[in-house]
């Protein structure tokens, strides 16, 4: 037998351990010499805490050079770390009581096996929630003609009422997941009403506050280890839809400079907010905004300001695929004439202060971003700005859309109450004509 001296804050023990025990079975035995509570140490062969002995099956003394009467040192890994001699002995040493009196304490929730578990009233939930807590669920059916041979105030099995998780209801309407509540509703259907059910997220971490070894990695046991995780398809979903209406937001950021074009600026976003509209699944109209003032504001606290506009164009090809279409390009058209002016009008609201400007201001900074579909049918944002010519023509109200070509604009003619310059188009071919 070997005799190795531990070296601790509580003060050195013997102990002794066969020449082929493992480190594992050394811990143990400074364990039990100590009279601990937990496994919060460790133990080095050197003083001053270097070359560890980790706690492992397979290394032994011997492997690490332990020889009769060598010394071992104790490192104290946790402060709540108390060994049973020293709560039972108060008043050994100051220093002593002051580091290592606190007793460790773990908390776990214990549920007797026979006890029913009790809804937590604490919790606040939605105020959906609550309204489909109201609510019975069941899918109530009409009386079926062919099938149904009672009158019109009887029931039957072919016209009574079904679950809300009914599985043939279900695959013909082809819904894939049952909504939460739903699956809330199945759990608790059966004759204890749900009186056991308790609903428990995964765990993929180790228990802390096990004693019945050291600390991984050290150690570990099947008390503490968590279970191994099977992957499956998840039979609920707390979401069932999302509103699929084109939606319109107002960017807001800061301009900086763009290194990649020479003396260019980029608009930064940091937020993006939606003012009042309806929308369907083809258009947007905007409604009046009452906290645009305050948003503002807030903005310019944040030291940000509005920067653009954004909107969607997104119509859905293959659900299954998550594809989208692809309705903009160079042979359709990049933006509506619609979409245009309503930019021009954007950008008239935000010009661009210029010194060289005879008034002050010159075009505008204000972007317009449009999230559409791209050429490989996948959702992609295209930036764009108008021209300040376009900008003008919005703002002296000449220019409007037209009925039956949202590529095209129209150019107002005059009237006895409204001069409308005449407006010409000029382009000039790579030929150079």
């Amino acid at each position: 037998m070997l005799i190795l001296r531990v070296q601790s804050p509580e003060g050195t023990k013997r102990v002794e351990i066969s020449p082929d025990a493992n480190l594992r079975s050394l811990y143990e035995t400074v364990f039990a010499a100590f009279e601990l509570t937990n496994y919060d140490f460790s133990l080095f062969k050197e003083r001053g805490y270097k070359q560890e002995l980790t706690s492992s099956r397979s290394q032994k003394l011997t492997d690490c050079q332990l020889k009769h009467g060598d010394m071992v040192f104790m490192k104290i890994l946790s402060e709540n770390f108390a060994s049973s001699s020293s709560k039972d002995t108060p008043g050994s040493s100051g220093s002593f009581n002051n580091s290592f009196s606190v007793t460790r304490s773990s908390s776990t929730n214990t549920v007797n096996s026979d006890a029913s578990v009790k809804v937590n009233g604490s919790v606040k939930e939605d105020d959906v929630d609550l309204q489909l807590y109201k609510i019975d669920g069941w899918i109530q059916r009409s009386r079926d003609t062919k099938l149904c041979r009672h009158n019109s105030n009887g029931c039957c099995v072919h016209c009574s009422p079904l679950e809300p998780w009914n599985e043939n209801y279900l695959k013909e309407h082809k819904i894939k997941h049952l909504s939460f509540h739903s699956y809330i509703r199945k759990l608790t259907s059966g004759a204890d009403r749900g009186k056991f059910v308790a609903l428990e997220d995964i765990n993929c971490r180790i228990k802390a506050g096990c004693r019945d070894h050291p600390p991984w990695p050290k150690g570990i046991c099947s008390k503490c280890q968590p279970l191994a995780l099977t992957l499956n398809r998840q039979i609920y979903r707390h979401v069932d839809n999302v509103i699929g209406h084109q939606r319109m937001g107002f960017l807001y950021g800061t301009y900086e400079v763009h290194a990649d074009v020479p003396l260019g600026i980029r608009a930064r976003v940091a937020a993006i907010y939606e003012p009042p509209q309806e929308s369907n699944r083809d258009s947007i109209r905007l409604l009046d905004d009452d906290y645009r003032t305050d948003v503002d504001e807030i903005a310019a606290a944040l030291g940000l300001r509005k920067v653009g506009w954004i909107f969607t164009d997104l119509l859905s090809e293959n659900v299954a695929a998550g594809t989208v279409k692809h309705v903009r390009g160079i042979d359709t058209h990049f933006l509506t004439a619609h979409e245009c002016i309503l930019a021009g009008h954007f950008q008239n609201e935000h010009p661009n202060a210029c010194k060289h400007a005879t008034n002050g201001t010159f075009g505008s900074k204000f972007v317009t971003v449009c999230v559409t579909g791209d050429e490989k049918k996948q959702v992609h944002m295209e930036g764009y700005a108008v021209s300040a010519q376009c900008m003008a023509l919005v703002r002296d109200n000449c220019l409007i859309p037209t009925k039956d070509a949202p590529e095209l604009g129209y150019i107002k003619e005059s009237t006895d109450k409204e001069f409308v310059p005449d407006v010409y188009y000029k382009v000039k071919f790579e030929v150079g004509l």
